[in-house]
């Protein structure tokens, strides 16, 4: 079976700061299972940081990031299964849930949150993980 791979880009492009050089995407499509890259406050489509010092709006577009991959996957949030938060600051809990609970209304996936010391870059304070079982099977 082959996998479908929403938006492959390459690491030198995203972090040019860092000398990497890795082939990823933001999703891919398996047997009716969507993975989802980890979201944060990043355009997906300029790769420009969003809501630098606000946990807030990052949380807004990681989950914004998250429906047009879903979508984009041939599915909705409804069919979200699981959901990661990593926070860089507890403090930062409450805000990021609030945001999410507006857009998983009655979603109900399972959830697990970790605190971490950073993430991939200084300005990113959440990242949101998602795992989908697409509710009309493989995307077409």
């Amino acid at each position: 079976m082959k996998h479908t791979r929403i938006r492959p880009f390459n690491t030198q492009e995203t972090y040019p700061e860092q000398n990497l050089d890795n082939d990823l995407c933001q999703a891919v499509v398996a047997g009716g299972t969507v993975y989802l890259r980890g979201q944060i406050g990043q355009d997906l489509d300029t790769r420009e940081s969003v809501g630098v010092g606000d946990v807030e709006a990052q949380a807004e577009k990681a989950m914004a990031n998250i429906a047009l991959l879903m979508e984009e996957a041939g599915g909705t949030l409804e069919d979200l299964v699981k959901v990661v938060v990593y926070l860089t600051d507890i403090r930062y809990r409450e805000p990021v849930y609030r945001v999410m609970g507006r857009w998983l209304k009655g979603v109900y996936p399972v959830s697990t949150g970790l605190v971490v010391d950073a993430l991939a870059r200084p300005e990113w304070l959440v990242e949101i993980d998602a795992t989908a079982v697409l509710s009309n099977g493989e995307r077409s």
